[in-house]
C-alpha cells in the first residue's frame, strides 16, 4: 500500500475516533450541565407554583399551579424594598472600592524596579492566613466611629488578596516592561500610563475581579449582622432572613390540620421565592460580563 494510502487511511481512523471522543464528551457535558440546572428550574418553579403544589411535593420540573402568592407575599414586606436599595447601595460602592483599591496595590506590585517588592507581597500575602479574628475587628470599627454606618459595610476588606494577585499577575503577562518604559520616552508618567494604558488593557481582569467582589457584597449577611444596628440600613439578606424566620411555624400546635398544611406550604413557597429574589439580579449581571471570564481568570492565574 502506497504512503498516500496509508495517510488517507490514518486520517479516516482519526477523523472516526476524533466524532466518538465529541460523542462522548458532549453526552458528559450535557449531564452535566443537566445536573447544574435541574436545581435553579426547580427552585424557579416551586416560586411559581401554589403553596399546595409545593408542600405536597407535586413539582417535578415544570410549575403546578401556577401562582405568584409567594412574590406577592414577599415584595408586600416594605422592608423587602428597602433592603435592595440598601444593597444595590452597599454593593454598587463598595465594588468600586474594591476593585480601585486592588488595582492601586496590584500595579507598583507588577513593576519589577519597586523597592522591596518582595517584602510588600510577603506582607500582603501573611493576611491570607491570619487575621487579627472578630472581636479586635470590631473594636477598630468601634474606634474608627464606623458602627452603625454605610462605611461599615464597604471598608472592611477593601483588598481581597487573591483578587489583588490575579489583577498583579494580569498586569505583568500583559503590559511588558519595555511598553512602560516607550512611553516614558515620551513624557509620560506612572499617573498618566496607569490611567491611559493599565486600566483601559485590563478591562477583562477589571470584569472579572468587579463580578466576584460584587457577589460578596450582594450576599453580605455576617458584616451587617455585627455591625448595623439600624433596620433602615440593613442590607437585603438581613431582611430576607427575618421574613424566613418569621415565616417557619410550628405546626404542631395547630389544632386544625388543613390549616396547619396550607401555613407549611406557605412557608415552603416563600423559601423558594426568596431564593429567587435574592439571586436574580447577580444572576441577570452575570452574563453580560462572561465573555470577560475565561480570559481574565487565564491570564491573571500564571506565574509572574
Amino acid at each position: 500500500m502506497t504512503n498516500t494510502g496509508l495517510s488517507r487511511k490514518n486520517r479516516v481512523r482519526r477523523s472516526a475516533d476524533d466524532r466518538i471522543f465529541y460523542a462522548v464528551s458532549y453526552v458528559i457535558l450535557g449531564f452535566l450541565t443537566l445536573i447544574v440546572l435541574y436545581p435553579l428550574i426547580y427552585i424557579l418553579s416551586c416560586s411559581f407554583s401554589s403553596a399546595n403544589a409545593v408542600s405536597t411535593g407535586k413539582v417535578v420540573l415544570w410549575p403546578v399551579e401556577p401562582s405568584v402568592l409567594g412574590y406577592q407575599t414577599v415584595f408586600e414586606n416594605r422592608n423587602v424594598w428597602v433592603g435592595y436599595r440598601n444593597t444595590v447601595l452597599y454593593t454598587v460602592l463598595g465594588t468600586f472600592i474594591n476593585v480601585s483599591m486592588t488595582l492601586i496595590c496590584a500595579y507598583p506590585l507588577a513593576r519589577k524596579k519597586l523597592p522591596h517588592k518582595g517584602f510588600f507581597t510577603f506582607l500582603i500575602s501573611f493576611t491570607m492566613l491570619f487575621n487579627g479574628g472578630m472581636i479586635p475587628t470590631y473594636l477598630v470599627m468601634r474606634d474608627l466611629k464606623l458602627l452603625n454606618s454605610l462605611w461599615a459595610m464597604v471598608l472592611p476588606g477593601a483588598i481581597g488578596v487573591s483578587q489583588m494577585i490575579v489583577a498583579r499577575t494580569f498586569i505583568i503577562n500583559t503590559l511588558p516592561e519595555e511598553l512602560l518604559e516607550a512611553t516614558q520616552i515620551d513624557g509620560c508618567n506612572d499617573f498618566q500610563f496607569f490611567f491611559r494604558f493599565v486600566l483601559p488593557l485590563s478591562k477583562a481582569v477589571i470584569a472579572v475581579i468587579a463580578m466576584q467582589y460584587a457577589i460578596v457584597h450582594w450576599n453580605s449577611y455576617f458584616n451587617a449582622f455585627i455591625y448595623l444596628s439600624d433596620s433602615k440600613k440593613y442590607p437585603l439578606q438581613i431582611f430576607l432572613r427575618e421574613i424566613l424566620v418569621m415565616s417557619n411555624i410550628d405546626t404542631s400546635d395547630i389544632a386544625d390540620p388543613e390549616t396547619a398544611i396550607a401555613m407549611q406550604g406557605l412557608a415552603d413557597l416563600l423559601k423558594y421565592s426568596l431564593i429567587v429574589v435574592a439571586t436574580a439580579p447577580i444572576l441577570c449581571v452575570y452574563p453580560f460580563i462572561q465573555k470577560y471570564f475565561v480570559k481574565g481568570i487565564m491570564m491573571g492565574s500564571l506565574k509572574g
